[in-house]
Protein backbone atom coordinates (compact mmCIF):
# COMPACT_ATOMS: atom_id res chain seq x y z
CA UNK A 1 0.00 0.00 0.00
CA UNK A 2 1.58 3.01 -1.51
CA UNK A 3 -0.89 5.86 -0.01
CA UNK A 4 0.43 7.05 3.27
CA UNK A 5 -3.30 6.70 5.01
CA UNK A 6 -3.73 7.54 8.60
CA UNK A 7 -5.74 4.86 10.77
CA UNK A 8 -9.11 7.21 10.37
CA UNK A 9 -8.93 8.08 6.90
CA UNK A 10 -8.09 4.19 6.18
CA UNK A 11 -10.68 3.41 8.48
CA UNK A 12 -12.99 5.99 6.53
CA UNK A 13 -12.21 4.70 3.13
CA UNK A 14 -12.99 0.87 4.32
CA UNK A 15 -16.75 1.77 4.78
CA UNK A 16 -17.71 3.58 2.01
CA UNK A 17 -16.21 1.07 -0.42
CA UNK A 18 -17.15 -1.72 2.19
CA UNK A 19 -13.72 -3.76 1.49
CA UNK A 20 -10.60 -3.98 3.56
CA UNK A 21 -7.76 -2.51 2.60
CA UNK A 22 -4.88 -4.59 2.78
CA UNK A 23 -1.10 -4.25 1.63
CA UNK A 24 -0.84 -3.88 -1.72
CA UNK A 25 -4.07 -3.01 -2.25
CA UNK A 26 -4.37 0.73 -3.79
CA UNK A 27 -7.60 3.49 -4.34
CA UNK A 28 -7.69 4.94 -7.86
CA UNK A 29 -10.32 6.90 -7.54
CA UNK A 30 -11.72 9.79 -5.65
CA UNK A 31 -14.38 8.22 -2.90
CA UNK A 32 -16.82 10.22 -1.20
CA UNK A 33 -15.16 13.41 -0.16
CA UNK A 34 -11.42 12.20 -0.10
CA UNK A 35 -10.53 13.74 -3.43
CA UNK A 36 -6.68 12.82 -4.62
CA UNK A 37 -4.36 14.07 -7.25
CA UNK A 38 -5.08 13.08 -10.53
CA UNK A 39 -2.58 12.26 -13.23
CA UNK A 40 -4.11 15.42 -15.47
CA UNK A 41 -6.38 18.16 -15.23
CA UNK A 42 -9.12 15.83 -17.58
CA UNK A 43 -8.42 12.71 -15.90
CA UNK A 44 -10.17 10.76 -13.10
CA UNK A 45 -7.00 8.23 -12.63
CA UNK A 46 -5.59 9.09 -9.40
CA UNK A 47 -1.86 9.26 -9.02
CA UNK A 48 -0.47 5.93 -7.02
CA UNK A 49 1.59 7.27 -4.79
CA UNK A 50 0.20 10.58 -4.41
CA UNK A 51 3.00 13.28 -5.24
CA UNK A 52 4.11 15.55 -2.75
CA UNK A 53 3.60 19.75 -3.44
CA UNK A 54 7.88 19.94 -3.67
CA UNK A 55 9.21 20.41 -7.04
CA UNK A 56 12.78 18.19 -5.85
CA UNK A 57 10.20 15.37 -5.55
CA UNK A 58 11.07 12.81 -8.23
CA UNK A 59 7.34 12.09 -9.20
CA UNK A 60 7.21 15.84 -10.30
CA UNK A 61 10.13 16.11 -12.12
CA UNK A 62 10.00 16.83 -15.87
CA UNK A 63 9.79 14.51 -18.46
CA UNK A 64 13.58 15.14 -19.35
CA UNK A 65 15.03 14.64 -15.66
CA UNK A 66 12.72 11.02 -15.74
CA UNK A 67 13.90 10.27 -19.13
CA UNK A 68 17.83 11.23 -18.10
CA UNK A 69 17.14 9.18 -14.98
CA UNK A 70 15.80 5.97 -16.05
CA UNK A 71 18.22 6.53 -19.68
CA UNK A 72 21.05 6.12 -17.01
CA UNK A 73 19.95 3.35 -14.89
CA UNK A 74 19.42 1.20 -17.70
CA UNK A 75 22.67 1.58 -19.29
CA UNK A 76 24.02 0.98 -15.64
CA UNK A 77 21.86 -2.14 -15.80
CA UNK A 78 23.02 -2.71 -19.32
CA UNK A 79 26.73 -2.82 -18.59
CA UNK A 80 26.72 -4.33 -15.99
CA UNK A 81 24.84 -7.23 -17.48
CA UNK A 82 26.52 -7.92 -20.73
CA UNK A 83 29.49 -8.90 -19.11
CA UNK A 84 29.42 -12.29 -16.51
CA UNK A 85 27.30 -14.24 -19.52
CA UNK A 86 29.33 -13.63 -21.88
CA UNK A 87 32.08 -16.18 -21.50
CA UNK A 88 30.00 -19.49 -23.38
CA UNK A 89 31.14 -18.84 -27.38
CA UNK A 90 34.77 -18.08 -25.89
CA UNK A 91 34.93 -21.11 -23.84
CA UNK A 92 37.94 -23.05 -26.32
CA UNK A 93 40.12 -19.66 -26.53
CA UNK A 94 39.78 -19.45 -22.40
CA UNK A 95 40.44 -23.33 -21.96
CA UNK A 96 43.51 -22.75 -24.49
CA UNK A 97 44.90 -19.34 -22.73
CA UNK A 98 44.66 -21.00 -18.81
CA UNK A 99 45.43 -24.44 -20.05
CA UNK A 100 42.36 -25.85 -18.14
CA UNK A 101 38.95 -27.97 -19.43
CA UNK A 102 35.74 -27.17 -19.88
CA UNK A 103 34.28 -28.08 -16.84
CA UNK A 104 36.59 -25.44 -14.99
CA UNK A 105 36.28 -22.86 -17.20
CA UNK A 106 32.69 -22.65 -16.96
CA UNK A 107 32.68 -22.20 -13.84
CA UNK A 108 34.22 -18.87 -14.46
CA UNK A 109 29.97 -17.72 -15.23
CA UNK A 110 28.75 -20.23 -12.29
CA UNK A 111 31.07 -18.21 -9.78
CA UNK A 112 30.32 -14.95 -11.17
CA UNK A 113 26.43 -15.46 -11.15
CA UNK A 114 26.94 -17.00 -7.62
CA UNK A 115 28.52 -13.86 -5.92
CA UNK A 116 25.98 -11.32 -8.16
CA UNK A 117 23.36 -12.80 -6.48
CA UNK A 118 24.30 -12.84 -2.66
CA UNK A 119 26.18 -9.19 -3.37
CA UNK A 120 22.52 -7.95 -3.29
CA UNK A 121 22.78 -8.29 0.76
CA UNK A 122 25.15 -5.62 0.54
CA UNK A 123 23.84 -3.35 -1.91
CA UNK A 124 20.27 -3.22 -1.38
CA UNK A 125 20.56 -1.97 2.34
CA UNK A 126 23.49 0.46 1.14
CA UNK A 127 20.56 1.67 -1.47
CA UNK A 128 18.08 2.35 1.08
CA UNK A 129 20.14 4.15 3.68
CA UNK A 130 22.18 6.20 1.29
CA UNK A 131 20.28 6.39 -1.64
CA UNK A 132 20.69 4.41 -5.76
CA UNK A 133 22.61 7.08 -6.86
CA UNK A 134 26.02 5.83 -4.74
CA UNK A 135 25.03 2.98 -5.63
CA UNK A 136 25.39 2.72 -8.97
CA UNK A 137 28.54 4.91 -8.66
CA UNK A 138 30.41 2.68 -6.75
CA UNK A 139 29.06 -0.83 -8.21
CA UNK A 140 29.97 0.88 -12.09
CA UNK A 141 33.52 1.72 -10.75
CA UNK A 142 34.12 -2.27 -9.24
CA UNK A 143 32.76 -3.16 -12.53
CA UNK A 144 35.42 -1.03 -14.57
CA UNK A 145 38.26 -2.57 -12.55
CA UNK A 146 36.83 -5.81 -13.09
CA UNK A 147 36.96 -5.71 -17.12
CA UNK A 148 40.26 -4.23 -16.75
CA UNK A 149 41.42 -6.92 -14.28
CA UNK A 150 39.81 -9.58 -17.13
CA UNK A 151 41.63 -8.13 -19.72
CA UNK A 152 44.90 -8.61 -18.79
CA UNK A 153 44.71 -11.75 -16.40
CA UNK A 154 47.13 -14.10 -17.15
CA UNK A 155 46.37 -17.20 -14.83
CA UNK A 156 43.00 -19.13 -13.86
CA UNK A 157 43.63 -18.06 -10.40
CA UNK A 158 43.80 -14.59 -11.82
CA UNK A 159 40.75 -14.75 -14.36
CA UNK A 160 38.82 -15.59 -11.41
CA UNK A 161 39.32 -13.25 -8.93
CA UNK A 162 38.31 -10.39 -11.71
CA UNK A 163 34.78 -12.45 -11.84
CA UNK A 164 34.51 -12.83 -8.54
CA UNK A 165 34.68 -9.12 -8.24
CA UNK A 166 32.87 -8.86 -11.45
CA UNK A 167 30.29 -10.54 -9.46
CA UNK A 168 29.73 -8.03 -6.98
CA UNK A 169 29.99 -5.05 -8.46
CA UNK A 170 27.16 -6.48 -11.38
CA UNK A 171 24.35 -7.22 -8.03
CA UNK A 172 23.00 -3.92 -8.59
CA UNK A 173 22.34 -4.56 -12.38
CA UNK A 174 19.59 -7.21 -10.86
CA UNK A 175 17.82 -4.85 -8.33
CA UNK A 176 18.34 -1.48 -8.34
CA UNK A 177 16.84 -0.37 -11.35
CA UNK A 178 12.84 -1.62 -9.94
CA UNK A 179 13.58 0.59 -6.90
CA UNK A 180 14.28 3.81 -9.36
CA UNK A 181 10.86 3.24 -11.81
CA UNK A 182 9.07 2.66 -8.16
CA UNK A 183 10.82 6.27 -7.25
CA UNK A 184 9.50 8.32 -10.21
CA UNK A 185 6.97 6.40 -12.01
CA UNK A 186 3.42 6.24 -10.96
CA UNK A 187 1.65 3.12 -10.15
CA UNK A 188 -0.33 2.56 -13.32
CA UNK A 189 3.12 3.42 -15.59
CA UNK A 190 5.18 0.60 -14.10
CA UNK A 191 4.62 -2.11 -16.09
CA UNK A 192 5.80 -1.01 -19.50
CA UNK A 193 9.18 0.50 -17.69
CA UNK A 194 9.78 -2.53 -15.47
CA UNK A 195 9.63 -5.02 -18.84
CA UNK A 196 11.90 -1.81 -20.38
CA UNK A 197 14.18 -2.79 -17.60
CA UNK A 198 13.64 -6.98 -17.96
CA UNK A 199 14.54 -6.74 -21.44
CA UNK A 200 17.47 -4.48 -21.18
CA UNK A 201 18.94 -6.20 -17.96
CA UNK A 202 18.43 -9.78 -19.74
CA UNK A 203 19.09 -8.16 -23.13
CA UNK A 204 22.39 -8.03 -22.30
CA UNK A 205 23.22 -11.26 -21.18
CA UNK A 206 22.31 -12.31 -24.76
CA UNK A 207 23.75 -9.42 -26.57
CA UNK A 208 27.34 -10.14 -24.31
CA UNK A 209 27.43 -13.86 -26.02
CA UNK A 210 26.73 -12.44 -29.91
CA UNK A 211 29.90 -9.79 -29.45
CA UNK A 212 31.81 -12.04 -27.71
CA UNK A 213 31.76 -14.39 -30.44
CA UNK A 214 33.30 -13.13 -33.31
CA UNK A 215 35.36 -10.74 -31.15
CA UNK A 216 36.88 -14.08 -29.59
CA UNK A 217 37.06 -15.57 -33.28
CA UNK A 218 38.42 -12.17 -34.99
CA UNK A 219 39.27 -9.57 -32.87
CA UNK A 220 42.51 -10.24 -32.78
CA UNK A 221 45.77 -12.45 -33.03
CA UNK A 222 47.73 -14.97 -31.22
CA UNK A 223 44.51 -15.82 -29.13
CA UNK A 224 43.78 -11.98 -27.91
CA UNK A 225 40.37 -11.41 -29.20
CA UNK A 226 38.72 -12.19 -25.81
CA UNK A 227 40.78 -9.72 -24.03
CA UNK A 228 39.83 -7.06 -26.58
CA UNK A 229 36.39 -7.82 -25.61
CA UNK A 230 37.11 -7.18 -22.00
CA UNK A 231 38.52 -3.91 -23.26
CA UNK A 232 35.21 -3.12 -24.70
CA UNK A 233 33.63 -3.63 -21.31
CA UNK A 234 36.38 -1.10 -19.85
CA UNK A 235 35.10 1.52 -22.50
CA UNK A 236 31.07 1.12 -21.82
CA UNK A 237 31.24 1.14 -18.22
CA UNK A 238 33.38 4.33 -17.95
CA UNK A 239 30.84 5.73 -20.30
CA UNK A 240 27.86 4.83 -18.07
CA UNK A 241 29.90 5.83 -15.08
CA UNK A 242 30.00 9.85 -16.57
CA UNK A 243 26.32 9.10 -17.50
CA UNK A 244 25.09 8.50 -14.24
CA UNK A 245 28.05 10.85 -12.25
CA UNK A 246 25.77 13.73 -14.71
CA UNK A 247 22.40 12.75 -15.47
CA UNK A 248 21.38 10.41 -12.67
CA UNK A 249 20.33 12.35 -9.69
CA UNK A 250 19.12 11.00 -6.46
CA UNK A 251 16.14 9.52 -6.67
CA UNK A 252 15.05 7.87 -3.08
CA UNK A 253 12.38 10.21 -1.29
CA UNK A 254 11.16 10.58 1.97
CA UNK A 255 6.78 10.28 2.12
CA UNK A 256 5.74 11.50 5.15
CA UNK A 257 2.92 9.28 7.00
CA UNK A 258 0.51 11.65 8.11
CA UNK A 259 1.37 10.30 12.29
CA UNK A 260 4.60 11.43 10.96
CA UNK A 261 3.47 15.11 10.08
CA UNK A 262 1.20 15.21 12.86
CA UNK A 263 4.41 14.79 15.51
CA UNK A 264 5.90 17.04 13.74
CA UNK A 265 3.59 20.24 13.59
CA UNK A 266 2.93 19.18 17.12
CA UNK A 267 7.26 19.80 18.18
CA UNK A 268 7.40 22.90 16.03
CA UNK A 269 4.08 24.17 17.79
CA UNK A 270 5.60 23.64 21.27
CA UNK A 271 8.65 25.03 20.00
CA UNK A 272 6.40 28.59 18.23
CA UNK A 273 5.00 28.50 22.12
CA UNK A 274 8.19 28.35 23.81
CA UNK A 275 9.90 31.50 21.86
CA UNK A 276 6.37 33.31 22.12
CA UNK A 277 6.65 33.14 25.52
CA UNK A 278 10.16 33.87 25.42
CA UNK A 279 9.81 37.03 24.01
CA UNK A 280 6.81 38.11 26.25
CA UNK A 281 9.72 37.92 28.87
CA UNK A 282 12.28 39.20 27.97
CA UNK A 283 10.81 41.96 25.47
CA UNK A 284 7.54 42.36 28.35
CA UNK A 285 5.20 43.07 24.98
CA UNK A 286 2.35 40.97 23.65
CA UNK A 287 4.19 40.60 20.04
CA UNK A 288 4.40 37.08 18.67
CA UNK A 289 7.59 35.94 16.39
CA UNK A 290 6.49 34.49 13.05
CA UNK A 291 7.49 30.87 12.86
CA UNK A 292 6.52 28.70 10.24
CA UNK A 293 6.77 25.32 10.53
CA UNK A 294 7.76 24.47 6.43
CA UNK A 295 5.24 21.10 7.09
CA UNK A 296 2.87 20.16 5.00
CA UNK A 297 -0.48 21.16 6.12
CA UNK A 298 -2.09 17.96 6.79
CA UNK A 299 -5.55 18.67 5.45
CA UNK A 300 -4.19 19.63 2.54
CA UNK A 301 -2.43 16.77 2.09
CA UNK A 302 -5.15 13.93 2.10
CA UNK A 303 -7.72 15.91 0.42
CA UNK A 304 -6.04 17.90 -2.42
CA UNK A 305 -7.27 17.74 -5.80
CA UNK A 306 -4.29 19.52 -7.47
CA UNK A 307 -0.37 19.34 -7.48
CA UNK A 308 1.49 22.57 -8.84
CA UNK A 309 4.49 21.03 -9.43
CA UNK A 310 3.59 17.81 -11.27
CA UNK A 311 5.59 17.54 -14.28
CA UNK A 312 7.29 20.42 -13.62
CA UNK A 313 9.90 19.88 -11.05
CA UNK A 314 13.76 19.08 -11.04
CA UNK A 315 15.72 17.60 -8.65
CA UNK A 316 17.98 19.83 -6.23
CA UNK A 317 21.60 20.29 -5.66
CA UNK A 318 21.21 18.14 -2.52
CA UNK A 319 19.98 15.23 -4.93
CA UNK A 320 23.32 15.69 -7.26
CA UNK A 321 25.61 14.91 -4.27
CA UNK A 322 27.54 11.37 -3.84
CA UNK A 323 25.29 10.01 -0.86
CA UNK A 324 22.41 11.51 1.02
CA UNK A 325 22.81 11.75 4.91
CA UNK A 326 21.40 9.23 6.97
CA UNK A 327 20.52 9.47 10.70
CA UNK A 328 20.45 6.02 11.44
CA UNK A 329 22.51 4.03 9.35
CA UNK A 330 23.08 0.84 10.71
CA UNK A 331 19.79 0.74 12.09
CA UNK A 332 18.10 1.00 7.93
CA UNK A 333 20.72 -1.74 7.09
CA UNK A 334 20.29 -4.36 9.78
CA UNK A 335 16.11 -3.89 8.88
CA UNK A 336 17.19 -4.46 5.51
CA UNK A 337 18.74 -7.78 6.23
CA UNK A 338 16.01 -8.61 8.11
CA UNK A 339 13.02 -7.66 5.48
CA UNK A 340 13.55 -10.41 3.19
CA UNK A 341 13.43 -13.38 5.36
CA UNK A 342 10.38 -12.04 6.92
CA UNK A 343 8.83 -11.62 3.74
CA UNK A 344 9.36 -14.87 2.17
CA UNK A 345 6.77 -16.28 4.98
CA UNK A 346 4.40 -14.96 2.19
CA UNK A 347 3.43 -17.05 -0.66
CA UNK A 348 3.10 -14.23 -3.11
CA UNK A 349 6.51 -13.16 -2.39
CA UNK A 350 7.75 -17.00 -3.02
CA UNK A 351 5.81 -17.25 -6.02
CA UNK A 352 7.20 -13.53 -8.09
CA UNK A 353 10.67 -15.34 -6.75
CA UNK A 354 10.03 -18.54 -8.20
CA UNK A 355 9.06 -16.57 -11.19
CA UNK A 356 11.63 -14.70 -12.00
CA UNK A 357 14.75 -17.26 -11.08
CA UNK A 358 13.46 -19.90 -12.71
CA UNK A 359 12.88 -17.96 -15.80
CA UNK A 360 16.42 -16.28 -15.22
CA UNK A 361 17.97 -20.60 -14.94
CA UNK A 362 16.55 -21.77 -18.15
CA UNK A 363 18.50 -19.07 -19.88
CA UNK A 364 21.54 -19.62 -18.38
CA UNK A 365 21.55 -23.31 -19.01
CA UNK A 366 20.91 -22.29 -22.43
CA UNK A 367 24.16 -19.91 -22.28
CA UNK A 368 26.23 -22.29 -20.35
CA UNK A 369 25.89 -25.21 -22.32
CA UNK A 370 26.26 -23.70 -25.85
CA UNK A 371 29.63 -24.25 -26.35
CA UNK A 372 29.46 -27.87 -24.53
CA UNK A 373 26.55 -29.05 -27.08
CA UNK A 374 28.02 -27.28 -30.35
CA UNK A 375 32.03 -26.86 -30.22
CA UNK A 376 31.98 -30.45 -29.70
CA UNK A 377 31.72 -32.69 -32.60
CA UNK A 378 29.83 -33.76 -34.90
CA UNK A 379 29.08 -29.28 -35.05
CA UNK A 380 32.12 -28.22 -34.15
CA UNK A 381 30.88 -24.59 -34.53
CA UNK A 382 32.97 -21.56 -34.19
CA UNK A 383 32.36 -18.89 -31.41
CA UNK A 384 31.14 -17.00 -34.32
CA UNK A 385 27.86 -19.24 -34.90
CA UNK A 386 27.49 -20.09 -31.38
CA UNK A 387 27.49 -16.71 -30.31
CA UNK A 388 24.44 -15.85 -33.01
CA UNK A 389 22.78 -18.33 -31.56
CA UNK A 390 21.55 -15.84 -29.08
CA UNK A 391 19.69 -13.62 -31.34
CA UNK A 392 17.13 -15.96 -31.20
CA UNK A 393 16.57 -15.38 -27.78
CA UNK A 394 17.10 -11.60 -28.41
CA UNK A 395 13.85 -11.77 -30.89
CA UNK A 396 12.13 -12.92 -28.36
CA UNK A 397 12.86 -10.63 -25.38
CA UNK A 398 12.39 -7.50 -27.30
CA UNK A 399 8.98 -9.03 -28.72
CA UNK A 400 8.13 -9.26 -25.03
CA UNK A 401 9.18 -6.17 -24.07
CA UNK A 402 7.03 -4.34 -27.03
CA UNK A 403 3.99 -6.47 -25.56
CA UNK A 404 4.52 -7.77 -21.99
CA UNK A 405 4.72 -4.62 -20.36
CA UNK A 406 2.21 -2.02 -21.84
CA UNK A 407 -0.36 -5.25 -22.07
CA UNK A 408 -0.40 -5.78 -18.36
CA UNK A 409 -0.87 -2.01 -17.60
CA UNK A 410 -4.22 -2.27 -19.97
CA UNK A 411 -5.47 -5.32 -18.29
CA UNK A 412 -4.98 -3.98 -14.49
CA UNK A 413 -6.52 -0.48 -15.35
CA UNK A 414 -9.31 -2.41 -17.09
CA UNK A 415 -9.91 -4.20 -14.10
CA UNK A 416 -9.47 -1.55 -11.58
CA UNK A 417 -11.90 0.07 -13.50
CA UNK A 418 -14.03 -2.74 -13.28
CA UNK A 419 -13.26 -3.12 -9.48
CA UNK A 420 -14.83 0.50 -8.72
CA UNK A 421 -11.08 2.16 -8.86
CA UNK A 422 -9.48 -0.63 -5.89
CA UNK A 423 -6.56 -1.76 -7.60
CA UNK A 424 -5.11 -4.97 -6.59
CA UNK A 425 -1.65 -6.65 -7.37
CA UNK A 426 -2.78 -10.00 -8.46
CA UNK A 427 -4.62 -7.59 -11.24
CA UNK A 428 -1.38 -7.96 -13.43
CA UNK A 429 -1.56 -11.86 -13.23
CA UNK A 430 -3.68 -12.75 -15.99
CA UNK A 431 -0.91 -10.98 -18.02
CA UNK A 432 1.06 -13.67 -17.81
CA UNK A 433 -0.74 -17.02 -18.94
CA UNK A 434 0.39 -16.50 -22.88
CA UNK A 435 3.76 -15.96 -22.02
CA UNK A 436 3.54 -18.89 -19.33
CA UNK A 437 2.46 -20.59 -22.51
CA UNK A 438 5.10 -19.86 -24.88
CA UNK A 439 7.92 -20.15 -22.25
CA UNK A 440 6.92 -24.16 -21.55
CA UNK A 441 6.74 -24.68 -25.31
CA UNK A 442 10.04 -23.06 -25.86
CA UNK A 443 11.31 -25.46 -23.12
CA UNK A 444 10.07 -28.44 -24.62
CA UNK A 445 11.21 -27.33 -27.77
CA UNK A 446 15.03 -26.36 -26.40
CA UNK A 447 14.89 -30.17 -24.66
CA UNK A 448 13.72 -32.25 -27.60
CA UNK A 449 16.16 -30.04 -29.98
CA UNK A 450 19.58 -30.47 -27.19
Amino acid sequence: MEMNYDENTLHQLEEELRVQIVPGTEIMADVGTHHFVKSSGHSHRVLVPQPSDDPNDPLNWTGFWKFSTLTCATAATFVQGMGPLALAPMLPQLIEAFDSNLDAVIQFTGVAILVLGFSNFIWVPLSTSFGRRPVYLASLLICFGSAIWRAKATTYGSFMGACVLNGIGAGPAETIQPNVIADVMFLHERGAYQTLYFVFYFGSLMIGPIIAGPMAEYAGSNNTGWRNFWWLNVGLIGAAFVMCLFGFPETKWHRMHPDEIRRLESEAAMKSSDEKIAVQTTEGSGIEKSNSTGLPNLSHATTTQKDPWLGKGRPSKQQFKLFQANAHPFQSILLDLWIPWKLFAFPIVEFASFVVSWSASCFLTDNLLQSQAFAAPPYLFSPLKIGFFNFAVLVGAVIGSVTAGPLSDWISMKLTKRNNGIREPEMRLPTMIPYFILMLIGNFVTAFGW
